[in-house]
Formats: C-alpha cells, sequence, structure tokens
C-alpha cells in the first residue's frame, strides 16, 4: 500500500530582508538588499515544511524591477508567494509538482494583476513560488519518512542523476562592483572558473557602444590578472542587442588570447531576439530564458549547448522536468547561483553534485556567490539546519561532501528552526 497524499492544512508566510555588503549588479541596474522569504505548510497530519526563498527581482523579470523598483518589485514577489501559499490550502499531493501545478495558473493571475505587466516572466513567478516548493517537499518527505533525495524521486528522476560527487567546485560571480583586487584573491584560493558579469551600464544612458567597450575593458582587466588555467563564464544577461556586436567582443576576447579560455557564454541576447546561437564559437547557456521544460526545448533548438539549472530560483519541481528535456535534448547543464542564503546553496548543491562534469571542465562545479555579497553571510550560515558541518565550509575553491551529507541531502528537508519562528510570529 503506497504512502496517502499529503493534504495541505494551513499555511503561513514571512520575509526577512538582509543587506547586501557590494551592490549585485548586473543587467545594467543592481540590488542593494536580497529579501529573504518564508512558507510554512502544515500538513493534515501535523507535520511542517518550511521553505525558502532567495528573491531576486532583477534577474526574473527587469522589466519589473525598471517599473517598480527593488523594494516594491520585493513586494509585489512576496504578495504572489502569500496568495499561493493561501490557494495551497486543502490542497492533496502525492508529488510536490503537483503542488506546483496546482497553484502555478493562479500565481500567474495575480503576478500579472500586482506588476500590471500582462507579459510578466515566468521565471519571476517561478522564483516567489520556490519558498512553497520546498516546504512541500519537505512534507513529502517526511510522509515518506526519509531525508535522502533518491528515495523522494521517481525512477525516471532518478535515472537523471549520475552517482554522488565526493567534491565539486564553487564558481564565483565577478560582478561589476567586485574589484581586481577580489579577483586575484579568487584566483588564489583555487577558483578556476570565473563568473564574469558584462553587459554592464557604465554612464546610465543605456548606450551599447559604451557597454561594448566597458565589457572589453572589463574582460582585459580580468584576464590579465587571471592565471594560467583560469576559465572563464560570460554572463550577459540578455543585454547583446545583435549578433554583430557580441561578436565584437568575441572577436575582442581573441585578440587578448582569452576566447579559447571561454567555456560558457550565458544569455548573450533579450529573450525575445530569437536568434541561432550555434555558430557563435562558444557554448551559449540559457539562463533565465529557459523558464521551463517547453522553454528548454525551444532553446536547444536555437543552438543553445547548455542549461543553467537553478533549483533555488525556479524551484526543485520545474528544475527536474528542465533536467529531463535537456537531456532528451543531448545538452548538458549545470548549477548556477541567484546569490542565494546558505541554506538554499544546498539546495543546490545536492542537484549540482549528482550532474555530469560539464565539458571543457575535469571536476564536478556550481555557481554559489553569496558569500561575497551579503553582509550578513556567517548570521546566515547559522540558520542552517547543519551549521558546523564539514561540507557547509568551502576549502580550497570547493565543497568536500561525504556520505552524510549524500544520506541526509544537505540537511535541505530539515525545517530551519530560524525560519520556523520567524514564520510563526509572523
Amino acid at each position: 500500500m503506497g504512502v496517502p497524499p499529503v493534504v495541505v492544512a494551513s499555511a503561513k508566510c514571512a520575509v526577512e530582508r538582509e543587506p547586501l555588503s557590494t551592490p549585485l549588479g548586473f543587467k545594467g541596474g543592481a540590488q542593494t538588499e536580497l529579501w529573504q522569504a518564508v512558507a510554512a505548510l502544515r500538513d493534515s497530519e501535523g507535520q511542517l515544511g518550511v521553505g525558502l526563498q532567495t528573491q531576486s527581482v532583477l534577474w526574473s523579470d527587469r522589466e519589473v524591477f525598471l517599473r517598480h523598483g527593488d523594494e516594491a518589485g520585493n513586494g509585489l514577489m512576496f504578495g504572489v508567494l502569500e496568495d499561493a501559499a493561501r490557494r495551497a490550502v486543502g490542497v492533496p499531493f502525492t508529488r510536490p509538482g503537483e503542488l506546483l501545478d496546482a497553484v502555478l495558473p493562479g500565481a500567474i493571475a495575480k503576478a500579472r494583476e500586482v506588476t500590471g505587466l500582462p507579459a510578466v516572466r515566468l521565471t519571476f513567478v517561478l522564483n516567489s513560488l520556490v519558498a512553497l516548493d520546498n516546504a512541500a517537499w519537505q512534507l513529502h518527505a517526511r510522509a515518506h519518512a526519509t531525508s535522502r533525495l533518491d528515495n523522494l524521486l521517481t525512477d525516471s528522476e532518478r535515472a537523471l542523476l549520475g552517482p554522488p560527487a565526493k567534491r565539486i567546485g564553487i564558481i564565483p560571480l565577478v560582478g561589476y562592483a567586485i574589484s581586481l583586487d577580489e579577483v586575484k584573491h579568487l584566483v588564489a584560493e583555487g577558483h578556476q572558473l570565473l563568473k564574469i558579469k558584462i553587459g554592464s551600464d557604465p554612464a546610465g544612458d543605456g548606450d551599447p557602444e559604451k557597454m561594448l567597450r566597458q565589457d572589453m575593458n572589463r574582460v582585459t582587466s580580468i584576464h590579465d590578472l587571471a592565471a594560467a588555467d583560469s576559465l572563464y563564464y560570460l554572463d550577459a544577461n540578455g543585454r547583446y542587442d545583435s549578433v554583430d556586436r557580441l561578436n565584437r567582443l568575441l572577436d575582442h576576447c581573441r585578440k587578448i588570447g582569452a576566447f579559447k579560455k571561454i567555456i560558457l557564454l550565458e544569455e548573450p541576447f533579450p529573450e525575445e531576439l530569437e536568434v541561432g546561437v550555434g555558430g557563435l564559437g562558444v557554448r551559449v547557456a540559457a539562463d533565465e530564458s529557459a523558464h521551463s521544460d517547453a522553454e528548454v526545448r525551444k532553446r536547444i533548438a536555437l543552438g543553445y549547448g547548455a542549461i543553467a539549472l537553478k533549483p533555488a530560483a525556479k524551484t526543485l519541481s520545474m528544475t527536474l522536468r528542465m533536467l529531463a528535456a535537456a537531456r532528451a535534448g543531448g545538452v548538458p547543464c549545470f548549477v548556477a547561483d541567484l546569490t542565494v542564503s546558505p541554506i538554499l546553496v544546498d539546495w543546490n548543491k545536492s542537484v549540482a553534485s549528482r550532474l555530469p562534469v560539464l565539458p571543457g571542465l575535469d571536476a564536478p562545479a556550481f555557481e554559489t556567490n553569496g558569500f561575497l555579497y551579503y553582509a550578513n553571510w556567517e548570521k546566515l550560515r547559522s540558520y542552517h539546519p547543519k551549521a558546523g558541518a564539514s561540507w557547509t565550509i568551502p576549502r580550497g575553491g570547493g565543497f568536500d561532501l561525504d556520505a552524510i551529507f549524500h544520506e541526509t541531502t544537505g540537511g535541505i528537508f530539515q525545517p530551519p528552526d530560524h525560519y520556523r519562528k520567524l514564520a510563526e510570529e509572523a
């Protein structure tokens, strides 16, 4: 006899604002704080699931950010979460993805209403539902009396994942505000692959030629101080307006000897600019344009050669569907960050540590960059249910993952006490 469906009996939400020590610049804008939103679900048996999400309005939908600003945009995203949590009450599910499917249409409608944008991006909506989905996974784990991810997956989902890695490298983010001295420090720490944000707006006037010149100068400066074995992952966040302008940047990279070191070029064009990217000479990755499994298939057809997975930004449930679509299309995946908190790092790490090594690298790696940006990173680390565990502490540019990490899935299915109390007091 199977496990009966989980039925959501109650839901509460809360939010905590976390300041950044350094502005997080990308897409020509910048964020100075990141909101940590919480969804606490109790099922009909009294079991508790507490999910967390780091909200990134600028990343998930730049138009929402430009129209409403950072603070108001975050408030709108949190409102979508609260509305979805209310509608989750009474919904039965045997798989967390069923709860996501139940609330997603209403969440899309709510996001359109509150933002005033009929074409609000699905990624904005998914970012607003991560805490709800994570809480559902925790309830699912309790119903099955396990903390091991493999025990919670279907046979087809398990087949998407490889054997557990014993070590996974860190890909740090070199944002607009990261100094060259900090880049030197990252290289000295052993970080081989550097994710470099391009597409800045240096004069604040949206001039694409000024952006291009700034990007050329930035790549040159980093390349001049990088190690001989350093590799580059350029992330444009959709800022380039044409293949011609992008090729001018790539030609510059060839001129300075950096081109062969580029193993990934992420999201060069706006999502609506549906042009083929197969002839650029580099592996082009889709991130925020790959909202769902359907969009993954669409991007692969346009020549995209890698898919960035974001369990902590688009929900674990949707991530598994996207991984299946990418595997079916013969395209590799990797896990990219959202400047998430330490707890969510392990949601990302639990998937990243089971993916095949990305072509161009000799070991598993995933992006995590919160340690570079949060003003209170050490305090946030103390909120982790497994705070102090060896696999939460980076060493030599990566994390060592022991059997306990994989047996407990990094502690992600254990409600974090700090955020449980935050939701209870809301």
